[in-house]
């Protein structure tokens, strides 16, 4: 099963250096029942982009909760074996946690399929998004509207092999 793993550059960081996802369990986006019934198509590729897209989102909520990270969202496309990536049943089909899934253990990285990360110039974009989380939570219209503005730009696929390059390490 693939997941869309959420993370920021410097979570990305501490996974190249630790090796892996984790540790479990924790929250993964992926074609669920819940995703399909609210994106209501049969294409894969489609329903795996509305993951990644939540993935993304995902990663936007933890850019907003830790201000010093570079304002640059990150999501990890693993595969894991059937069965240890999960909806939770207590969420149900809370808007908020379509696609979301747990991760029951940590994932080796180097069995990542690819890294999304947003292009340089969408840092001012995702800061004002993340600065705007909260208002767009609480039903503020402009708020939702400078968050979904984010979604302009486009995560740039990376290969697993660049993941050095992305974090700092090379160079």
């Amino acid at each position: 099963m693939r997941v869309y793993v959420p993370l920021t550059l410097s979570g990305l960081a501490e996974a190249y250096k630790t090796g892996e996802l984790g540790p479990g369990p924790f929250a993964a986006y992926a074609v669920t029942p819940a995703l399909r019934e609210w994106y209501l198509s049969d294409d894969i590729e489609e329903l795996e982009y509305a993951a990644l897209n939540r993935a993304a989102l995902a990663s936007l909520r933890l850019i907003a909760i830790e201000p010093g990270v570079v304002r640059r969202r990150v999501v990890v496309a693993v595969d894991v074996p059937d069965g240890s990536a999960v909806p939770d049943p207590d969420r149900g089909l809370d808007p908020s946690s379509l696609g979301e899934v747990r991760v029951a253990a940590a994932v080796p990285l180097r069995k990542a399929a690819a890294v999304h990360v947003d292009a340089d110039d969408a840092e001012a974009d995702v800061s004002a998004a993340a600065a705007a989380l909260g208002a767009a939570d609480r039903g503020d219209d402009d708020a939702q509207f400078v968050v979904d503005g984010v979604e302009d730009h486009e995560l740039l696929w990376f290969a697993t092999q660049e993941i050095r390059n992305l974090v700092g390490l090379d160079g």
